[in-house]
């Protein structure tokens, strides 16, 4: 007659609570030696029970939810005879393995996505190439939609998805077994930017549905339908603003000087004739493009996990149209003197007012400014312009009282609001491509150097 053995929790190191988050047997399965039988949560992290003989399945005593400890009994196996094991040996040996996943589990750095196995460091692309079984470090996690379906994902997936406040029950996997890969995850949040109509942003994102109101019933209401470029950049801004991590720089130039240069060239009749008037944006474009070839990761796009750096040097420039936002494009800038930079942002902002821009004017960008100097304000967060990495915001320069060692006297400040990818340029190097900026702005003959 064949052996039944009670089969308990084992022991795992210093975890010494756990939750049951999935049962992955029936009674009367057959199972094999290490073939996973139940799947519990400690903390921050998942694990498999793996059987600890082969055999079928008589009985189960846990359920999904139910929390359980050390030695908790989790089911009755009736070993099969030609692979008879002594219950003892067979529990020791889950008990060294599950030590050992668990000294890994307890080297993770979360907050990271990194692990670290003995010498070795293993970033999360890693993770996204390779999906790890049953007996690898980090085991899996689950979670359960409305309609029961179970979503295979490990923790690190799963903080992802979190971070962009994805419902990973909604996601469709494509890995081993319907596990969720980052791709998933990605893929996911692409279409359903792109086909919002497939899925509410509610669903989506997890969030409370946005509240429906009869306005009308507090008065006289108005319904302006919004118009086609405004549809088409609404739509790009918020795909920018959910798939981009943006970090926003605030900063102050000083351009006292540099506005009194600007006000001597546009009374200069002679070299003036016939040219538009030079305005700060004027410099800035230029100033712009001396710091991309000083800052090559600021003139560049991300593209998997390649950084496409691109050796030419295009600036567009939002303009506020009847229309809605448009953005021209001035091409290879760094060949350009301030004057024919000045000309060509006043032609092309007039094409876009009027609404004739061409489709190769708004194409080829490396990086953008949107200025609100005419208009007011002290900062502000642009949005990124993808695949562009970075965008540069101006708001209203106003006069400021500046210590210069003896005494306060008057500077005229403009503030500047810079946003980046940050998955490519860090903070150290945002801080000083605003720095070199402002060297510039401050004195333009560096521009010559």
């Amino acid at each position: 007659m064949s052996e039944v053995i009670e089969f308990n929790m084992p022991s795992v190191g210093d975890s010494k609570e756990f939750q049951v988050i999935e049962v992955m047997v029936s009674i009367g399965d057959d199972v094999s030696l290490e073939q996973g039988i139940i799947t519990v949560e400690s903390d921050k992290s998942s694990m498999e029970v793996p059987s600890p003989c082969d055999g079928i399945i008589k009985s189960i005593n846990v359920k999904v939810g139910d929390k359980i400890s050390e030695n908790y009994f989790l089911v009755s196996i009736e070993k099969k005879d030609n692979k008879e094991m002594e219950k003892k040996d067979n529990n020791k040996k889950i008990d060294n393995d599950f030590k050992k996943q668990n000294e890994v589990r307890t080297n993770q750095i979360i907050n990271n996505d990194v692990l670290l196995v003995g010498n070795e460091k293993t970033s999360t692309n890693l993770l996204k190439d390779n999906e790890i079984s049953v007996s690898e470090v980090l085991g899996k996690e689950i979670g359960i939609s409305s309609n029961n379906h179970f979503s295979y994902a490990s923790p690190s997936v799963r903080k992802f998805a979190r971070e962009l406040g994805v419902n990973i029950s909604l996601v469709n996997g494509t890995g081993k077994k319907g596990r969720i890969t980052f791709d998933d995850i990605n893929s996911f949040v692409k279409n359903n930017l792109n086909n919002p109509s497939v899925t509410s942003g509610a669903e989506l994102f997890n969030l409370p549905p946005l509240p429906k109101i009869d306005f009308s019933k507090y008065g006289e209401i108005e319904r302006k339908a919004l118009g086609r470029i405004k549809k088409i950049s609404g739509s790009n801004l918020h795909r920018n603003w959910m798939m981009i991590p943006h970090v926003t720089n605030n900063d102050e130039i000083d351009i006292t000087d540099l506005e009194d240069f600007r006000n001597r060239i546009n009374q200069n009749n002679s070299l003036m004739e016939g040219k538009a008037k030079i305005t700060i944006l004027s410099f800035l474009v230029k100033a712009i493009g001396c710091c991309l070839q000083k800052f090559p990761d600021f003139c560049s796009s991300l593209e998997n996990d390649n950084l496409i750096i691109k050796h030419y040097y295009n600036i567009g420039i939002a303009v506020d149209t009847n229309y809605g936002l448009m953005v021209p494009v001035l091409q290879n800038i760094d060949k350009k003197g301030v004057l024919e930079i000045a000309c060509e942002i006043k032609h092309l902002s007039q094409k876009a007012r009027e609404g004739k821009l061409l489709s190769n004017e708004m194409k080829g960008g490396c990086f953008s400014i949107s200025s609100l100097g005419g208009i007011g304000g002290v900062s502000f967060t642009p949005i990124i312009n993808a695949p562009e990495v970075a965008i540069l915001g101006v708001s209203k320069s106003s006069l400021k009282p500046v210590w210069d060692g003896k005494q306060f006297i008057p500077r005229l400040i403009m503030p500047i609001s810079l946003s980046y990818d940050h998955r490519v340029i860090d903070g150290a190097m945002a801080a000083n491509f605003n720095k070199y900026l402002s060297s510039i702005m401050n004195d333009f003959r560096l521009i010559s150097l």
